[in-house]
């Protein structure tokens, strides 16, 4: 295992599994990959560093792109520091009328967690670790996947 990487700050993008990916595709249909690269995109349309989904308004390309389709999003943002910026815009989205489902590591001790996980529509744990990228070990961390969408009362736990 390379824990060089692995534990470090050297890159922060976990490459989403595709099997992982198309199962949660097939129950959302999403129609952008809104924290990707050129090489990891795993919708036709993403908001790469170049393009920065931090800014980026997703309702907005939604409405101009995908007129008359259901808003849905994916999102594996990386995972280093600036992880609390990719929850809160994916929470604020939903407020907007986005539904973005995201995977992140399952952090529950973190700030951004109680603040905006918390409020999500829904939380999976995901049983066992992810190997992400193709890798043949697994994850160093567990992963959950949260989903926000809009109008979102009450919130639903499980393992996926």
């Amino acid at each position: 295992m390379n824990t060089e990487v692995m534990f470090s700050s050297k890159t922060g993008e976990w490459e989403t599994p595709q099997e992982f990916f198309d199962k949660l595709n097939k129950e959302f249909n999403f129609k952008i990959d809104v924290a990707c690269t050129y090489e990891n995109k795993k919708c036709n349309f993403g908001f790469t560093k170049e393009c920065d989904g931090l800014t980026a308004d997703w309702k907005a390309t939604l409405d101009a792109y995908f007129e008359g389709e259901e808003p849905t999003c994916w999102m594996n943002p990386p995972y280093g520091r600036n992880i609390n910026m990719w929850i809160q815009k994916a929470y604020e989205e939903s407020i907007k009328g986005v539904t973005t489902v995201c995977l992140i590591p399952s952090r529950t001790d973190t700030k951004y967690w109680h603040t905006y996980c918390m409020k999500a529509y829904e939380i999976r744990f995901v049983k066992g670790r992810l190997k992400f990228g193709g890798s043949k070990d697994s994850a160093p961390f567990p992963s959950a996947v949260i989903i926000f969408k809009p109008d979102t009362e009450q919130l639903k736990v499980s393992s996926y």
